[in-house]
């Protein structure tokens, strides 16, 4: 009741002259807070420090007018209001000003601005990245108009010259086992003589070494022209056969071939692939072409291939050789069927990164942590491979996986489970990797390898080949060959 008492006997307009002189007051210390922290941010010199020092002495110059009381002690209602617009005016200003200047002061602010300027850019450069490697693979996986020309070329040479192109027997030096032998299967006729120049020069002893090269249908022309146009020097033997040459090798027979062959797959493959490829750029080895040619599963089929040997180099395309490799022979597998040099680092290629460990049959029978090595110069010992019955585990794998759930359709994957812990792990500078997509490998490390390999999208006969790496792979490139001159390989 003594409150009510007060409040009914006090004076309204100087209850509302006190709310003024509080928002004024509050203002001031605001504006005030404002100025000692530009100060202390070094921003003496700023036009927004003088701008807020300024509004700072016009509160205050506001605040200390003569008194707003008339003589008899009361308030001129209209001079209060004059004065409380004034004091609007300048709260108002106040505010924006700290408004514009918050972001500067705020550490939050700045915070948050900062995360959301990452995350722009951040999803900007994932945008980028996928459609570079979109663009790279579109680059690494087109036939180039000097490759396509050199086959045609070929092609045309055959069918002028019939009678010098004749069919040749085998020579028994193809099913010698106490010859070095070679594997390259290949649709890419100047990358296999690449390899081929390449072991024949450095060898010790060409004339002991056999390459056994196997190309599709639509290439074997090109690839027996050319070799018969530029025999392999050094003495060296070679023969060159289609997929199709191997009878065996039938959908009924081989799965991959089946799955291949499926209209299925094609079209898990092949169905809206740039959707997802710019979706997932990390999966576009698994919707390229290559994974679905034979070529590259035929390398599971080595002892039904070449029955008499004992042991044979697996060597991809993309490779060079630098040293003679007759050692790989004399290395002690242990019996072992693989010796193959292993890429794992850290967590980095370990099982885990190629099978479906969330699947009970990969969960239960392997380990994620097992170390994964690499294709592209492998030594089989063909006779433990019989006797492990590699094959036939291959294949059973493969009908494990028609629906694509154990892995992507690739020979890796089924590489690691056909040879897991039957793979001998060799020495690293037998097989440096890495040339066809990472700039940093060092010359010594490259200098001191017996095969160099050139996997990843740049391969050295592409344009986006890197050119620090180039030049390893264009001096084995048969220059005299005058179809190499014609169709402009730039090399």
């Amino acid at each position: 009741m003594h409150r009510t008492f007060l409040a009914l006997n006090s004076d309204p307009l100087k209850t509302r002259l006190d709310l003024i002189y509080k928002q004024a007051n509050d203002h001031i210390t605001l504006v005030k807070t404002y100025a000692a922290y530009a100060r202390k941010l070094k921003l003496e010199n700023s036009k927004q420090l003088k701008m807020f020092d300024d509004l700072a002495k016009n509160f205050s110059d506001l605040t200390s007018k003569p008194s707003l009381f008339e003589t008899d002690g009361n308030l001129d209602e209209d001079v209060l209001r004059q004065f409380e617009k004034e004091v609007k005016d300048r709260v108002k200003f106040a505010r924006l000003m700290v408004a514009e200047s918050k972001e500067n002061y705020d550490n939050q602010l700045k915070i948050q601005k900062l995360k959301d300027t990452i995350f722009s850019v951040s999803e900007s450069l994932g945008k980028a990245k996928k459609n570079g490697a979109l663009a790279s693979s579109i680059a690494a996986k087109s036939i180039p108009k000097s490759l396509h020309c050199l086959a045609m070329r070929l092609v045309e040479e055959r069918i002028s010259h019939p009678e010098k192109y004749k069919e040749e027997l085998p020579k028994a030096e193809f099913e010698d086992p106490s010859l070095y032998h070679y594997a390259v299967f290949s649709d890419n006729v100047i990358a296999v003589s690449v390899v081929v120049r390449s072991v024949v020069k450095n060898a010790e002893e060409p004339w002991k070494h056999v390459f056994h090269v196997v190309t599709d249908r639509m290439n074997v022309a090109a690839m027996k022209v050319w070799f018969r146009m530029r025999p392999v020097e050094g003495g060296a033997h070679l023969e060159v056969k289609a997929v199709e040459d191997y009878s065996f090798l039938n959908s009924s027979y081989a799965p991959v071939l089946r799955q291949i062959e499926s209209a299925k797959k094609q079209r898990f493959n092949f169905e809206k692939t740039t959707e997802n490829v710019t979706k997932d750029g990390s999966n576009m080895k698994l919707k390229n072409p290559e994974s679905m040619s034979m070529l590259n599963h035929l390398r599971f089929y080595l002892p039904e291939m070449y029955p008499k040997l004992h042991k044979i180099l697996l060597l991809d395309d993309d490779v060079v050789v630098q040293k003679d490799l007759t050692g790989l022979w004399k290395i002690d597998l242990a019996g072992k069927v693989n010796g193959a040099v292993e890429t794992c680092f850290g967590s980095f290629h370990r099982f885990s990164q190629y099978l479906n460990f969330t699947h009970p049959l990969i969960k239960e029978r392997f380990n994620p942590k097992a170390c994964a090595w690499a294709y592209g110069m492998n030594i089989f010992d063909l006779d433990a491979w019989r006797r492990e019955k590699c094959t036939e585990t291959y294949e059973e794998w493969q009908n494990l996986n028609e629906d694509r759930t154990l892995w992507k359709l690739d020979a890796l994957p089924p590489g690691l489970i056909t040879f897991y812990s039957l793979t001998k792990s060799l020495d690293k500078s037998w097989h440096v990797l890495g040339l066809g997509y990472n700039p940093s490998i060092s010359m010594d490390e490259i200098n001191n390898a017996a095969v160099i390999h050139y996997n990843g999208n740049m391969k050295p006969w592409l344009d986006i080949a890197m050119n620090q790496y180039k030049n390893l792979w264009t001096k084995y490139v048969d220059n005299d060959m005058e179809f190499v001159q014609m169709c402009n390989f730039g090399v």
